[in-house]
């Protein structure tokens, strides 16, 4: 069996991938660096291949992503026939969420603010602050970020509710799962609104005027799943009119964000360029080298890899 490995792994990895299917023959690359003779020699393939370059994947039986993401390798036409796509969903849980909360956090205590303060050395009280103690969170997506994140909230003394594709039993660190249908009504009760939702033809422009409009005044709203859940000129129209007090922004639409877009200058916007997972945090890295282990091990034996994506 061909493998191509296109992480950036550390002799620790390498000898966890290598144990997962004794006799294979293993071969690192970047994706940058990795030919067209490497790609099409692999059945499979641990690492996101521009999608473009799969057409040359002739011997691909399993693509297992380093992203939770997927999105631009479901398409029509993208996987080679009889190839199996994985993603790496559960790996990111801990580094969006908590990236995701510190961005919150540093919203409602003014944090953004007292830095531009010190830049222009200035001691000047910025006024009256939240708190997330009894504060109402609704987190969308309730899968393994959005659960994260919801642990965290709670762990400061919020009240979260989940909101997923339909209504279930809730368990902690949820008082509460909603489905869709209900989502507008609850945007209404929510102080901060997180969203952790996958780009998918029913959550993309879902975040417009009429969202933003349904928020309580003054409510936090964060975005750490996919930058196509927002309309970009309503969330700003929101920001400059004073219904939100805030938005949290690791993903944008479009990205890379225009340097004159005007999102950057939108008060109460705190942006940063989609960081919040990758390899920033180093046990990101060890958990997708953990499910591409397993599934590697699972494609050997025959049986079905772990966060198979239906195409």
């Amino acid at each position: 069996m061909n493998v191509l490995v296109l992480l950036p792994v550390q002799p620790r990895h390498r000898a966890l991938l290598e144990e997962a299917a004794p006799g294979a023959r293993i071969v690192y690359a970047s994706p940058e660096d990795v030919t067209d003779e490497q790609v099409g020699e692999a059945e499979v393939i641990i690492g996101n291949l521009e999608p473009e370059r799969l057409r040359l994947a002739r011997r691909l039986r399993l693509l297992q992503l380093n992203s939770a993401g997927y999105d631009k390798y479901a398409a029509a036409g993208t996987m080679p026939a009889g190839a199996q796509l994985a993603c790496a969903s559960g790996a990111y849980g801990q580094a969006v969420s908590e990236h995701m909360l510190a961005m919150v956090l540093s919203m409602m205590k003014r944090l953004p603010a007292y830095r531009d303060n010190q830049r222009a050395h200035r001691w000047e009280d910025e006024g009256t602050v939240t708190t997330l103690r009894g504060a109402r969170v609704l987190v969308l997506g309730a899968g393994d970020i959005g659960t994260h994140f919801a642990e965290l909230a709670c762990a400061l003394g919020a009240r979260v509710r989940g909101v997923r594709r339909s209504a279930r039993e809730a368990q902690p660190p949820f008082e509460e799962i909603i489905s869709m249908e209900d989502l507008l009504p609850a945007l209404g009760e929510a102080d901060v609104v997180a969203s952790f939702l996958p780009s998918a033809p029913g959550t993309r422009g879902l975040a417009d005027a009429r969202f933003f409009s349904a928020m309580k005044p003054g409510a936090y709203f964060a975005n750490g799943g996919r930058g196509d859940l927002v309309v970009t000129e309503d969330l700003v129209a929101a920001l400059e009119s004073g219904r939100l007090a805030g938005a949290a922004l690791d993903v944008t639409d479009p990205e890379p964000l225009p340097a004159d877009h005007p999102l950057w200058d939108a008060p109460g916007a705190l942006v940063t360029p989609h960081v919040s997972g990758w390899y920033h945090l180093s046990v990101t890295l060890d958990n997708i080298v953990g499910i591409a282990a397993e599934n590697l091990r699972r494609h050997a034996q025959g049986e079905t890899p772990r966060n198979l994506v239906a195409l």
